[in-house]
């Protein structure tokens, strides 16, 4: 769906002048389509994640589709799995390290998956401020994985990750989705759970994944649904 500059202040709870200051100045992507500019969903909320910035809930209404089984982030999250200390000095050592963790089908190019990281760090951090960044694809389709997962991994050492706040990275989510319309309904979902400051708090004291799992399942009961 390509929304409008209107809907997009809609989402975003700020004047349009403020969308329109954005486009002037290039700090959201939008385009010009028939003469009229526009924005993609997917790319909206990847930008708002990484910028810190709270959305309105009618955005995950747009995520979803009654006709499809979307997975809970809950349980993307018990596939991917909890990793502590992990290993690596630099984004491209720990990104790598993220990628051998990752639970994956056998056929699946680590080291193509890996490339397909970094790449998507040269577009733009992931990182969300806080010490937390969302390593992820932006186009889940080509690594052909039937389930989605999303696995956290706490650092042995905070490395810096270009966040827009100047902190070192220490907690990474990386996603894994079978398609962009599951992509959008996680990172959705991962975005409402990391603008809580409560499990922001929480995160930082690298619990059990027992206590992020119940944590997680707290909040997405939480999130406003159509018709609530």
């Amino acid at each position: 769906m390509q929304l409008s500059v209107k809907q997009v202040a809609g989402f975003l709870n700020v004047p349009e002048k403020t969308v329109y200051d954005w486009i002037e100045h290039k700090v959201i992507p939008a385009y010009q389509v028939n003469d009229q500019i526009r924005f993609n969903r997917t790319e909206l909320l990847e930008w708002a994640t990484s910028r810190g910035i709270s959305v309105s809930p009618a955005l995950f209404e747009l995520s979803e589709d009654v006709s499809t089984n979307l997975p809970s982030l809950s349980e993307a999250l018990r596939s991917g799995g909890v990793e502590y200390q992990l290993a690596g000095g630099d984004l491209e050592s720990v990104l790598q390290e993220v990628v051998q963790h990752l639970t994956l089908p056998s056929d699946v190019d680590r080291e193509f998956l890996y490339q397909v990281l970094l790449a998507r760090e040269s577009l733009g951090s992931t990182a969300i401020g806080d010490g937390i960044a969302i390593p992820h694809v932006r186009n889940p389709v080509i690594l052909r994985v039937l389930q989605p997962s999303v696995a956290l991994c706490f650092l042995k050492t905070p490395i810096d990750f270009h966040a827009l706040d100047g902190k070192p990275v220490d907690t990474l989510f990386t996603l894994i989705s079978p398609s962009v319309q599951v992509h959008l309904h996680l990172l959705a979902r991962l975005s409402y759970a990391l603008n809580n400051p409560e499990f922001r708090t929480l995160l930082k004291s690298c619990p059990a994944p027992n206590v992020i799992f119940a944590a997680i399942d707290q909040l997405e009961s939480s999130i406003p649904t159509k018709g609530k």
